[in-house]
């Protein structure tokens, strides 16, 4: 493991450096093996390693680049970590976007340009009355996509988004649907819609910041309380807060 440690540093620094830039294929494994004074077994071991967060592209036949870096891509290894994640240590990615969300909002409120605020309501408008849980999950994704990406700063937004798979969106509104709340939810949708739409960032903040805390209150029950005792003993499951 210090050997592969010490070759991921090596074409870490090659990168760092310049030296490998995005896009740029590397050299062949033999010849870098030689130039960085490691072992083709190690190296290999380094680019499988690189390979998996999305630094290096392995194209079979073609060779290894390096890919574009870009913080979306980049990010996209902790989505996958995130989905690994059903008990507890999910509150902590809540707990996560729940500061970071409200800030892209915010943000949001001031940088995105009015035609695409006004986009933010064809999005929530395109909702069918009678969503089914899929359709509320694709409208939930595309809505805080773009307020996200509206933020300005790519590395937020890619953050952001990390934090909340598809997979643990699909869970979220499947309780807000069984709970009967979607008609509170989607009306926060409507709400920092309009905050965005008026150019008020910290009333933005705010509905986001309420938006999310339900979500974390509805999960943190779910998982700690999922069925509490009814007044004639037996069990009910738990109603969710309006969030996703």
């Amino acid at each position: 493991m210090a050997v592969t440690d010490e070759a991921i540093q090596k074409l870490k620094q090659m990168i760092n450096s310049g030296q490998l830039r995005p896009g740029d294929r590397l050299p062949r494994e033999p010849e870098l093996a030689a130039m960085l004074s490691l072992s083709r077994n190690s190296l290999r071991e380094a680019v499988k390693a690189l390979s998996l967060i999305n630094v290096l592209d392995v194209r079979q036949g073609d060779g290894t680049y390096v890919t574009s870096l870009h913080p979306r891509l980049l990010v996209d290894a902790m989505a996958f970590v995130v989905d690994f994640h059903h008990d507890d240590s999910v509150l902590h990615f809540l707990e996560v976007r729940r500061i970071l969300e409200p800030a892209a909002t915010a943000m949001a409120a001031t940088h995105m340009t009015d035609d695409a605020a006004a986009e933010l309501t064809k999005v929530l408008d395109a909702l069918p009355p009678d969503p089914s849980v899929e359709e509320l999950v694709a409208n939930d994704q595309e809505f805080h996509r773009r307020i996200v990406e509206g933020s300005g700063n790519p590395v937020l937004s890619s953050l952001v988004e990390s934090l909340s798979s598809r997979t643990h969106r699909a869970r979220i509104w499947r309780g807000v649907t069984q709970g009967s709340a979607v008609e509170r939810t989607l009306a926060e949708h409507r709400a920092i819609c309009q905050a965005i739409s008026q150019r008020q960032p910290e009333v933005a903040r705010s509905w986001a910041t309420v938006h999310v805390a339900g979500v974390e209150q509805w999960l943190r029950q779910s998982l700690h309380d999922d069925l509490g005792a009814d007044p004639a003993g037996g069990h009910r499951p738990a109603v969710p807060p309006a969030g996703h």
